[in-house]
């Protein structure tokens, strides 16, 4: 398993004018952007004991978490998602989804998952029914993903959290969703090997140091 180091700062709408600036000077907008951002909507799962809300609360060094995702509305592409941290290093194992399959999840009719032919959807049924994991909130977000080839280097900025509150329905474009409290914006930065100075020097903030922010949690924080 391929693992990425991965840092995460909290910044504010003044940074983010900034590094808008500082990023797009240096690096490559993401292909997959429109007009230099997209936005995100993600169905994350947990058990019913919060497991992975806790684990990330609690600072647990070796975790995952499973997630649906689909971007700028469009249902014809959707990933089933496994995020695994060790510390700081991270991994992410995808499986397309279609978006009956998808719904079905959510529905709960999930005896045509132990036949898939994808292992990653195989195991998400599994642990459904042994831990219990199921849909638990929406995730919203607006993202502006820079790239750079050396290091296969990403740099995203991530703002307007939102959350579904108690909603699981994520593939309804009508499912109500708010403000995710006072969420600030986000700074990912992503690398394989190395970070190029040139990235490391942009990203530079007075005051800004690598936290953990989860936007999971922070749209946990009604429920």
């Amino acid at each position: 398993m391929d693992y990425r180091h991965e840092w995460k700062h909290e910044v504010s709408h003044a940074d983010l004018l900034t590094l808008r600036l500082r990023l797009g000077a240096i690096m490559k907008s993401d292909p997959y952007a429109i007009d230099g951002r997209y936005r995100i909507r993600s169905l994350y799962f947990d058990t019913p004991a919060d497991n992975a809300l806790r684990e990330k609360l609690d600072g647990v060094g070796v975790r995952e978490k499973f997630r649906i995702r689909y971007y700028n509305m469009d249902t014809r592409l959707i990933h089933l998602e496994k995020k695994s941290k060790w510390n700081s290093l991270g991994n992410k194992q995808t499986a397309a989804l279609t978006a009956e399959e998808a719904q079905a999840i959510v529905d709960g009719s999930l005896s045509w998952m132990k036949e898939h032919p994808q292992g990653l959807v195989r195991e998400l049924y599994a642990k459904m029914q042994t831990r219990g994991l199921c849909p638990k909130t929406i995730v919203d977000y607006t993202r502006e993903p820079f790239v750079y080839t050396p290091g296969n280097t990403r740099v995203t900025l991530d703002y307007n959290i939102r959350t579904g509150l108690g909603c699981t329905d994520f593939l309804n474009p009508d499912c109500i969703m708010i403000p995710a409290g006072d969420a600030p914006v986000i700074l990912e930065v992503k690398w394989n090997t190395f970070l190029p100075d040139i990235i490391r020097d942009a990203i530079q903030l007075p005051g800004r140091r690598a936290g953990a922010f989860s936007k999971y949690a922070q749209c946990r924080i009604y429920g």
